[in-house]
């Protein structure tokens, strides 16, 4: 699943490519006073029977031109990618280009957010590869460089030509997409990496979903500026008997409060809503029955896998409590933008085998 990243005929429209086959378009929309519900808005049938396995926007970098189509790409369980456009004002979901882009599974598909008329893939082949959807059959390049399947891709919102990729063989690559020959940087994550997510606001940060390896952050900046070899690893956290499918970011973010006004908890949003409720952070959600491990305290480097953290940040995952920072604020508009504090982070994760959705915040400074 995955949300659009502007709104679409006035409302916010998510994504879902399904176990069914089918890429489904729904539209959030307000039923009563702070209330919503997710409403169908189109749905489209992959050409041959399989499983629907990932989907992007065309819309991950911000400043979309009005006249820009609004476009999807979505691969499957039988190697085919369809590249969809969707109609603001009219039927929705329209095929636009079907084509066989891999002999197994296409674990993920992904567009070039700079040029969206280039789209990457990867497949269970082990192949990435590119494609130019104005010719679709024929690939602009295909690399071998990962040696087991390529299950996460994504183009960075915040520069120009730089893609990273992740593989089952347990390594992030990063790319200059302008030479696809040899990857800028190959980061070892002890992890096949189902998941890629760079941080909406700090540039050079790659949060990485690593299975067994649990998650990890990469800084990239030294890769990308000055082509060290390897991404810096800044922070690492293995999970106990779970495997880590998802992470992402959140967009919310904290800004320093002047001194007279008062510090609010997460989830009152007070700079977009004067007037709205406080809300407690639940940082684990459990099937019932089960009895999640309090993660309230910072975790430390026990150098046995754990969490390990570079200079000098923490993590924690406040549960049950509000959130508070000396007088920080979370905030989720960009009125404070200026203000914000990137210290502090806020990151999801959910997991296989314990069923655990966690909220981390990571104070990195």
């Amino acid at each position: 699943m995955k949300w659009c990243h502007v709104p679409v005929g006035g409302h916010a429209l998510l994504g879902v490519a399904d176990a069914g086959g089918s890429v489904e378009l729904l539209r959030l929309v307000r039923s009563e006073q702070n209330s919503y519900t997710l409403e169908p808005f189109s749905r489209f049938a992959l050409e041959k029977r399989g499983l629907a396995l990932s989907l992007d926007w065309s819309t991950g970098k911000a400043g979309r031109a009005s006249d820009q189509p609004l476009k999807l790409i979505s691969s499957d369980s039988n190697g085919q990618l369809s590249l969809l456009k969707v109609s603001e004002a009219g039927p929705g979901l329209q095929a636009v280009a079907t084509w066989q882009a891999h002999h197994f599974e296409a674990w993920i598909a992904a567009f070039n957010y700079w040029q969206t008329e280039v789209v990457y893939s990867g497949g269970d082949d082990g192949l990435l590869k590119g494609w130019d959807t104005r010719t679709p059959p024929t690939s602009v390049f295909t690399s071998r460089r990962h040696s087991m399947g390529v299950c996460s891709i994504q183009s960075s919102p915040h520069q120009e030509n730089v893609l990273a990729t992740g593989s089952y063989d347990e390594h992030v690559l990063l790319w200059d997409t302008r030479n696809m020959k040899q990857p800028l940087a190959d980061t070892p994550v002890q992890g096949g990496v189902w998941r890629l997510k760079w941080h909406p606001f700090r540039r050079h940060l790659l949060l990485a979903a690593c299975v067994h390896g649990g998650f990890k952050v990469l800084n990239c900046q030294r890769a990308v500026e000055e082509k060290q070899e390897a991404c810096t690893v800044a922070l690492s956290h293995i999970l106990p008997n779970a495997l880590v499918y998802g992470v992402d970011w959140s967009w919310l973010y904290f800004h320093r409060l002047p001194q007279a006004q008062p510090l609010f908890p997460l989830g009152s949003f007070p700079c977009s809503d004067p007037g709205a409720k406080t809300a407690d952070v639940v940082c684990n959600l459990k099937v019932k029955g089960q009895s999640p491990a309090s993660s309230s305290d910072p975790l430390v480097d026990d150098g046995e896998g754990g969490t390990k953290l570079q200079g000098g940040g923490r993590l924690k995952a406040p549960c049950g409590s509000r959130l508070h920072a000396s007088r920080l604020q979370i905030c989720d508009c960009d009125l404070y933008l200026e203000a914000a504090n990137f210290d502090i982070n806020l990151l999801a994760t959910c997991s296989f085998y314990d069923h655990v959705l966690h909220l981390w915040k990571w104070d990195s400074s």
